[in-house]
């Protein structure tokens, strides 16, 4: 090769990264987005990944085209969306959740997958390592089992007298279950009594709610997709019964949920554009560690404690990242 020609070779390359220029010559990459969940529960996390690819020079329709598809929740979608995405031979997969990622890797060994939230990516095995993922996946880790203990405590500040807890949890979701175990793990050690409400779809959400009354104080609700997709019937049906709610993320606040503390969303789906910025610049999810969040939110709704009838400490309020009134 002449050096007027290498020099040429070297321009074409800086303006679609390698992976992209090997399997779309000429085109911008595309990115296909497995929301598992639905658009009107994701808005801020999926704004805030597309915000940071725009910062990083990403901008959908001119360098780079991301396909968005939503499972609503429903693990069949899972796999019919990540195979849709091998067909479409698309330069990376970004999804979230322990059932969705596992999708995504069943259909593919070799198209990059980032993941923006998994509870506990080497225990259930998506990944080697924290520090050497291994194979074509890799993001962040939400760990969901380590902040029970603290969930626990902040829910006993606003409930004193708290003494009979429920769990909700989807009992198909593998990460679920695990988090339900630790979570009466922890509750029977603040002697608490624990109450089961199991689900495995849309359908079991009344009857478990309903059979909770007069047995149970507050419900602690596992986050998963079926949980985040039907967050506003399960705390309508919550308060009707009525039942204080603590969860994991601050969707299900804002949907009429009491409290919930847990990583900062938004922030875990900037970062994860970082991880496809790098992957699309030829970066291999292998060597990329899974990063543990940094940034936790506490999120309080005070519309729903006074319909409840609990008065806020005040110092509780001052803890706060968000009052919702």
């Amino acid at each position: 090769m002449r050096r007027r020609e290498f020099v040429a070779f070297i321009g074409a390359t800086a303006v679609f990264p390698l992976r992209a220029q090997t399997q779309h010559t000429g085109k911008p990459p595309i990115v296909g987005y497995l929301g598992a969940t639905t658009a009107l529960a994701e808005s801020q996390r999926l704004a805030a990944f597309m915000q940071r690819l725009r910062e990083l020079g990403w901008i959908d329709g001119r360098t780079v085209t991301i396909e968005v598809r939503w499972a609503e929740g429903r693990n069949e979608r899972f796999a019919e969306i990540a195979a849709e995405f091998v067909q479409l031979n698309v330069d990376v997969i970004v999804t979230a959740g322990t059932a969705a990622i596992a999708a995504a890797k069943q259909a593919t060994s070799v198209i990059p997958i980032v993941f923006a939230v998994a509870g506990d990516p080497v225990g259930t095995g998506l990944v080697a390592s924290l520090a050497r993922p291994g194979g074509n996946i890799t993001g962040l880790s939400l760990q969901a089992t380590d902040l029970v203990g603290k969930r626990l405590e902040l829910l006993r500040e606003i409930i004193p007298t708290l003494g009979r807890l429920a769990i909700m949890a989807n009992i198909g979701s593998l990460l679920a279950v695990r988090e339900m175990r630790e979570v009466e793990g922890v509750a029977r050690t603040l002697g608490l009594e624990v109450v089961a409400a199991e689900i495995r779809r849309v359908e079991d959400i009344m009857p478990a709610v309903e059979a909770l009354k007069g047995r149970a104080d507050a419900i602690y609700v596992v986050a998963d997709p079926l949980a985040t997709t039907n967050r506003v019937r399960i705390n309508t049906l919550a308060l009707a019964s009525p039942l204080a709610t603590i969860h994991g993320q601050r969707e299900q606040v804002e949907a009429g949920g009491l409290i919930s503390y847990g990583a900062h969303f938004p922030q875990q789906w900037r970062r994860a554009a970082e991880y496809v910025d790098k992957v699309l610049r030829g970066a291999k999810p292998a060597d990329i560690p899974v990063e543990q969040p940094t940034t936790f939110e506490l999120v309080i709704n005070l519309k729903t404690a006074k319909l409840l009838g609990f008065t806020i400490p005040p110092l509780l309020l001052l803890r706060a990242d968000e009052v919702i009134e």
